[in-house]
């Protein structure tokens, strides 16, 4: 049994972007080159060429959509994994993880694949949220999830819980960057009033939890105190929290910051952003079950200052303990930072969270458990 070809279905709600959808792909992309076959549910998106293309089969089905009408992909789903004789079906959210659920309570034991649920969020504690501890493994990407996993559903044996941290390309993210000469004048162009100033950034969505307050604060006091910096503050606007995103650029203008705060608006470029940034910062006032974008700067050798709590801590503690900040420690912020950028510590120039590590634990992980549970799924 061990070495043979797979048949791997990954279900989740779309393919427009994302982390969780990211990782969807890398490890799809991965098993067609070690020559399994992959499969993905999802209502579709932007990603789905590139999936394709990489060799995956896709299935177009709205698994995700919170809708009573949802409940008919039951019978299309538990067809497909007997049908296609699927190994192992990977789940990453919870709406799909119920249609999964239902789909395999309709399946003789021995006709069942091996189900392998990714925690990739906190999500609220709840029976509804409870469907992500099903299965013969589950995986969480950080020791932050886990613990999350041991303290809200001790139902769920520890023995079943895998983790696999998310890793980052160093190709895509490589120590010691530099931006073209091009792009750096096109993005000046853009945004001059960052030109010739230390940037200081903050990548993510436009939602109130990412800290972007805490952010627009230390800007101020930096400017206050004379420093030359420009904050950036990268990332899309959420359509449904509009109100948020012009809140945030009232409190900029009432602060007299409008020369010291750029809105670059959602990137694709953030490995020349990074690169020209003298730190990053992540400032989520609620713990984040991992920290890609931390990762990703401090893959490239940029510092990055971050409140001490969840994923983030976890990897700046693992990674770049001078970046760490108790949570929500205003004054501790400012402190950091400014001793940061009078002298930085040097960011290692490796570190274990890299994305062939992910891959390869991933598929280890579905080749073992295709051994263990050859056709007798116990669920």
């Amino acid at each position: 049994m061990a070495g043979r070809k797979l048949s791997v279905l990954q279900i989740l709600p779309e393919l427009e972007g994302g982390g969780v959808e990211r990782g969807t792909l890398e490890v799809a992309r991965a098993l067609v080159e070690h020559g399994h076959r992959s499969l993905v549910v999802s209502a579709g998106g932007r990603l789905v060429e590139q999936l394709r293309i990489e060799g995956s089969e896709h299935i177009a089905w709205d698994v995700g959509r919170k809708h009573l009408a949802t409940l008919r992909w039951i019978r299309p789903l538990r067809r497909l994994l007997r049908d296609e004789r699927i190994d192992i079906v990977h789940v990453r959210s919870r709406l799909p993880g119920w249609i999964l659920e239902f789909a395999l309570r309709g399946m003789p034991p021995d006709e069942r694949p091996v189900r392998i649920s990714t925690v990739h969020g906190l999500y609220s504690v709840s029976r509804y949220s409870a469907i992500m501890t099903r299965g013969e493994r589950l995986i969480a990407v950080s020791n932050t999830v886990r613990d999350y996993i041991r303290n809200n559903y001790p139902q769920c044996p520890p023995e079943r819980i895998e983790v696999i941290p998310r890793g980052v390309d160093p190709a895509e993210f490589p120590c010691g960057y530099r931006p073209t000469e091009a792009w750096q004048h096109a993005f000046f162009e853009q945004f001059p009033n960052a030109r010739e100033r230390i940037l200081l950034t903050l990548p993510g969505r436009l939602t109130r939890l990412k800290g972007h307050h805490e952010f627009i604060r230390l800007i101020r006091t930096l400017v206050q105190e004379g420093q030359p910096v420009h904050g950036l503050i990268v990332g899309g606007e959420d359509p449904r929290r509009q109100a948020y995103a012009q809140e945030l650029r009232e409190a900029v203008a009432q602060q007299g910051l409008e020369e010291h705060i750029t809105f670059t608006g959602a990137r694709s470029d953030m490995r020349e952003i990074y690169a020209i940034s003298q730190i990053v910062f992540s400032l989520s006032c609620k713990p984040e079950s991992f920290g890609r974008t931390v990762v990703e700067a401090l893959s490239m050798g940029v510092p990055v200052i971050g409140w001490d709590h969840g994923g983030v801590g976890e990897v700046l503690g693992d990674i770049y303990p001078p970046g760490a900040v108790p949570l929500q420690d205003q004054t501790a912020l400012v402190t950091r930072t400014l001793e940061l950028l009078d002298r930085s510590p040097l960011v290692p120039a490796e570190n274990s969270y890299t994305l062939d590590k992910m891959l390869d634990r991933t598929l280890a992980l579905y080749e073992q458990l295709s051994i263990e549970f050859p056709g007798s799924p116990t669920l």
